[in-house]
Formats: structure tokens, sequence, C-alpha cells
């Protein structure tokens, strides 16, 4: 059992970026999280810390009151972005004994925690840069809220993390190693201006998807985030939906900033072969700027549709994305690369990072 069970910000103000998740993608504010209780044990004066839910994802976003605080630290040697991404496992004091076995680093040797019916141990590892891997066994779901039945988000799709140039193939062997994750597709994405080598790994039950990125070239959007960041970490989150055009149509109507996509794209997708969608479902997918792509030997309907964010905090680092599989569509969009990889590109020409020639 390998399951994200949550994701942690460390943010200048986590009270506004509560709000902000709640007002901009619907997610929930839980008032008495397990989880901020236990991150906050003996921090209670210099972290404040708030935790958000859709459907089984869980974000807790932390900001510092003294300079004490651990986030205080982490954001004096990075923008705000994710700290921490939290596994569930079926057995914490095996995990961290494999981990340390393959030359983890154990930043938090296994501690328990009990408040009701609820039990939880949990330790913690060093992974890349500012990024730290919780793993954490609980009796049963912790922070539990009544179904929402809005169910705009569902399931984090897949996190990606970037690394350095020269880095990417230990990064894979040390998820290997740590995790026993399996490596999948790798491949390099490129346009005139850019490129990035990608690797994609998968856990062993198939619900924990982990590319990761090293730039091909010193203008990519890998080279802006690792300068930009300081270092290593997680770029982009995936969020699935069950109706990604009426998401993000509500998104939108709720002041979230999106990449443009050009009309040409909508155009060109019309004259690639196996396209199943209606006009006018395809005229609803290109009012939201909507990405689509299918693999040619994939089942009919088979569709991935996808649409990424603006970064959130800022500066040109991390940023969502928001996915729907239609027909359980597999892969990850690489059809699509090009086009966000243009649309990235745009934003980089307006910051001086890429030139427009």
């Amino acid at each position: 059992m390998l399951t994200v069970h949550h994701v942690h910000f460390y943010v200048e103000d986590a009270k506004a970026w509560r709000d902000w998740f709640v007002h901009h993608l619907g997610f929930q504010a839980v008032a008495d999280s397990i989880l901020a209780t236990l991150f906050n044990q003996g921090r209670s004066l210099d972290t404040c810390t708030e935790v958000v839910k859709s459907g089984v994802v869980c974000f807790l976003l932390s900001s510092p009151l003294l300079p004490t605080s651990p986030v205080a630290e982490f954001l004096l040697q990075h923008p705000p972005g994710v700290a921490d991404v939290a596994f569930a496992v079926a057995d914490v004091v095996d995990a961290i004994a494999q981990a340390e076995a393959n030359g983890a680093t154990i930043l938090q040797p296994i501690q328990a925690y009990q408040r009701g019916a609820v039990s939880l141990k949990y330790g913690k590892i060093a992974a890349w840069g500012g990024l730290t891997h919780t793993l954490i066994e609980s009796s049963v779901v912790a922070d539990q809220l009544p179904s929402n039945t809005d169910n705009t988000i569902t399931a984090i799709d897949h996190v990606v993390l970037n690394v350095a140039v020269g880095d990417l193939e230990r990064a894979v062997a040390w998820y290997e190693n740590i995790f026993d994750f399996q490596p999948q597709q790798a491949f390099k994405i490129q346009t005139d201006r850019s490129a990035l080598y990608s690797r994609v790994m998968v856990s062993r039950n198939g619900c924990v998807q982990l590319p990761i990125n090293e730039p091909a070239s010193h203008n990519s959007q890998i080279q802006e985030f690792l300068e930009v960041n300081r270092g290593p970490g997680i770029q982009h989150i995936a969020l699935q939906t069950p109706n990604l055009v009426s998401a993000i149509a509500r998104f939108r109507a709720c002041g979230l900033s999106l990449l443009s996509v050009p009309k040409s794209y909508y155009t060109q997708l019309e004259q690639r072969l196996g396209l199943t969608l209606s006009p006018r479902e395809l005229e609803a997918i290109a009012k939201q700027e909507i990405l689509v792509d299918w693999q040619e030997d994939a089942s009919p309907g088979a569709l991935l549709l996808q649409i990424f964010t603006q970064p959130i905090f800022g500066q040109p680092t991390f940023f969502f994305e928001f996915i729907e599989r239609r027909f359980k569509a597999a892969g990850f969009g690489e059809g699509n690369f090009r086009a966000l990889f243009e649309a990235i590109e745009s934003e980089q020409i307006k910051r001086g990072f890429v030139t427009g020639q």
C-alpha cells in the first residue's frame, strides 16, 4: 500500500492561502484537523497550520509566526511551495527501516499520536533539495469530512519533481531504491527554443505517479524553476476532476489564472486522426482553452483533457494542472507537451528568461 496521504505547502500566510483554496478551487477548510495538531505539536507559538480538503485530496498550509518556525527557515532558502509530500504506508516501521537501509537520511524518527479512535505513526526522510517525505501509518482515514456533493476535485493524479542537470538518473535510482517505484515512460520534450528530459516513476500499486524532469537546455522552463526555487523541488501537482470543462468554467469565474492556448491549436486538433469529440464538445473545450490528447492504440473515447494554471505564488515556480481521464486514458499528454511548452515559453518571453527570436 502506498498512496499520497497529503501535501504540505510552506507559505507566508497560511490563513490567506486557506481562503484561496476555498474560494478559487472549492476546497473545504478543516477546522479541527488531526494533521494540523500533529504538525503543530510544540510549534503552536511559532507556526500556523491550516488544512484544506477536496475528496481524498488533503493539503496542509503552514506559515511562520516567529523566526524559530521551520517554515521561516524554509522560506529563507526557497520561495513558497511544496515542502513535504507525505505517503500513506501499511507499516511505517518497515518503510523507515527500508529507507534507512537504502541510504535515506532520517529527519524525524518514528513517533506515535492518538486522539480518540485515530492512531497515527509517522516518520520523515529527506528527499531532493528542500523536499521531504513523511511516511504515515494510520488506523483510520484522518480528518474525514462529510460527503462533498461538489466533487470538483477528486484525487491527485501525479506529482512532478524537477531536478538539476545530471541528476535525473540519480533521482530515478533513489525512488527505485527507497520506495520501490518503477520507471515507466522516458521522453525528451523539445521546441525551437528549449527542452527537457523526463522519466515517469510509478509505485508498485500504481497509486502514485511521479514524473521527474531535468533541463535539456540552458533556458528550459525546468532550469528557470531551479534558479528561482534555488534548487530542486515540486514543479506542479495534477488534480483529477470528472468534468474538466465545467470545473474550469467555475474556476475561471472565481478568478483563477490559467495558461492560454492559441486558437490554432484547435484547428490542428481537428485535423488529427482519431478525434472522437463532437463539434459541440470541441467548442466547449476550446472556449475553456483545454488541451486534448489521446493514444492512437487506445480504446475509443479514451481522451486526456488537461489545463495548467499560471504559477500560483507569483514567481515562476509551482503551478497546478487539472486533468480528466476519459475511459481511463493513460499517459501524461505527450501530444500536448509542445502546446504546453509554447504556452509556458510565451510567459518566459514576457519575463525575459527566453528570447522571442
